[in-house]
């Protein structure tokens, strides 16, 4: 998990193409989802979160997208997952 306040532009681009990043999330919403999701591109950095895997955001306590990941969202909402 890292704040993206606490890493430069730079070092987070090397980790994205590194894919040491796959996703990002909402620190204050608990959500995370793709790097692309328009949702996440339009969050405050401050709030703004990043994790290696899902298995890395779940077990943090966050839940997917209803945006990008909309099939495992409606498996989250339905107590799936």
């Amino acid at each position: 998990m890292i704040l993206h306040i606490e890493i430069s532009d730079n070092e987070l681009r090397k980790r994205v193409r590194q894919q040491a990043i796959s996703f990002g999330g909402n620190l204050k919403l608990k959500i995370y989802g793709r790097l692309n999701c328009n949702s996440g591109k339009r969050m405050k950095k401050e709030n703004r979160i990043f994790f290696r895997s899902v298995k890395e955001a779940e077990q943090k306590g966050f839940r997917p997208c209803g945006h990008c990941m909309i099939i495992e969202y409606k498996k989250w909402k339905n107590g799936l997952i």
